[in-house]
Parts: C-alpha cells; structure tokens; sequence
C-alpha cells in the first residue's frame, strides 16, 4: 500500500467548496479560549462541508496566525461570523428552525452512540469553554443534550477532539 500525494487527494477548490452542497451543521463556539482549538474546529468543518460557524462571546477571530496555525485556510473556506452573546444567536437559530444541541456533560442528556439525526433538519452544535462547558443559559435552552460517552478517568476531551468526534458521528449518521 502506497500513501497517496496532496496531489492525488483530488479536493476541491475553494471556489467548488463554496458552491458545494453544506453538510446541515452550525458549530456555535461558546467561549472557547484557545486559538488553537479555534482553528482545529474550522479546519473539521472544511472537511465535512459544515454550513457555517459562529464564534461567541471571548471566542477569537481570523485573521490571527494562531488560529491559522491549525485551520490552514480553512478560514478562507467556511462561512463563519461573530455574535458576541450566545443566548442572542440560539434564539434567532431557534426561532429559523434549527435544532440547537448541546455538546455537554448533563443529567438527561443523549448519549452520541444514541443520538437519531432527522432528515431535512439543521443542527447547531454548540461547543463551550474549555474550562467551564457551555453555559448553563444554553443547556436550558438546547433542545437536546448530547454526551459524548467515556470510560477512562478523565472528566472530558479537548474541544476540538469533541468537535471531530460529534461532527464525525452526525455527518455519518446524515449520509446513510
């Protein structure tokens, strides 16, 4: 077995990215601190054609060589804007039909594994602070509450490891 070339990849080009059909997901990045973190989470939602991100609250903006440090142009390829309270931008996502989901640890909440997607149905996956998770405001709010299931002793994973598990799951989950 050979590793394929860059070259043989045959990847779009941004110009065909923009174009492309979007994969129905909105990343919502709720106070998320690291520029680092920020640019894995662009760079996953280049990968998987997600429709947009929306960067909240303390979260960083391009440009900034931090974020492009790890998005590697991906920030040249998906849509993404700036609204400074996330409670304003669930609402109006909301109130627009989308089905706002919570990345969170939570009672009640939906294991990944056992988390249906629906036909026809945009989601906004919200993914919180490294620190603190997403808002309590926003899990009150979040029509559901998705878990990524662990079994070791760590109390979480790393939000751009979490953003690429979930993004994975659902994006496959919507492809079937």
């Amino acid at each position: 077995m050979r590793k394929l070339k860059n070259s043989e990849l045959d990847r779009l080009t941004v110009d065909d990215f923009k174009d492309a059909e979007k994969t129905p997901i909105i990343i919502v990045l709720d106070n998320i601190r690291s520029l680092n973190n920020i640019g894995s989470v662009f760079r996953t939602s280049d990968a998987f054609l997600i429709e947009k991100i929306y960067l909240c609250g303390i979260t960083a903006t391009p440009p900034h060589k931090d974020i492009h440090k790890t998005a590697l142009g991906s920030t040249d390829t998906v849509d993404w804007e700036y609204i400074e309270n996330t409670m304003d931008l669930v609402e109006k996502l909301k109130a627009d039909g989308v089905k706002i989901c919570a990345i969170e640890q939570a009672e009640n909440a939906t294991m990944l594994n056992d988390f249906e997607v629906e036909k026809n149905t945009t989601y906004a996956l919200v993914f919180g602070n490294e620190v603190k998770g997403v808002s309590q405001k926003v899990v009150s709010e979040s029509d559901v509450v998705v878990e990524i299931p662990q079994f070791g002793t760590k109390h979480s994973l790393n939000i751009s490891v979490s953003c690429g598990v979930v993004v994975w799951d659902i994006f496959s989950k919507l492809r079937r």
